[in-house]
């Protein structure tokens, strides 16, 4: 069994709306689930998992600040998270409001740490993660859903 962390934050529920999502599919899909809020996550966290879906509104095209905050103190743990599967969502107001810098941000930092990042199935769309405009719609459950899935079936083929 693989391990899958989600960390979010929200503010008005929306991104934590995707985040039951993200872990839903993964736990579908096999994985033992961590279901945090950034605020309660720890660099242990990161550690545990196999998988690391995080999700974010997005606040003048970039994550959150209690995001960024998170993945700045995850310096600590440089070279520790290396090959563990990577993925993003994020909410925003505005169809056109960043949703996609604001992932791709959250991937960025993936990257540095040497992990292997993902976007949704193509199934959902194929781009750099799940999206929601304001409230998750069926379409936006549907991707969270199958991101989550997608990270616990990739990390389960490289941990397994």
């Amino acid at each position: 069994m693989v391990n899958v962390l989600v960390i979010y934050y929200s503010r008005t529920g929306n991104t934590k709306a995707m985040a039951e999502e993200v872990a839903r599919g993964a736990s579908d899909a096999g994985a033992d689930v961590r279901l945090k809020p950034v605020e309660e996550a720890t660099l242990d966290d990161l550690l545990w998992a196999h998988g690391i879906v995080i999700g974010s509104p997005t606040y003048f095209g970039l994550p959150a600040a209690p995001i960024k905050k998170f993945l700045d103190d995850s310096v600590k743990v440089r070279g520790e998270l290396e090959g563990k599967v990577g993925a993003a969502f994020s909410s925003s107001h505005h169809r056109a409001g960043g949703r996609e810098t604001t992932m791709l941000a959250i991937l960025q930092a993936m990257l540095i740490h040497g992990m292997i990042v993902c976007g949704d199935p193509i199934s959902t769309g194929g781009h750099y993660g799940a999206a929601a405009n304001g409230s998750p719609d069926e379409q936006a459950k549907k991707e969270c859903y199958e991101l989550g899935k997608r990270v616990a079936k990739i990390a389960e083929k490289l941990f397994s």
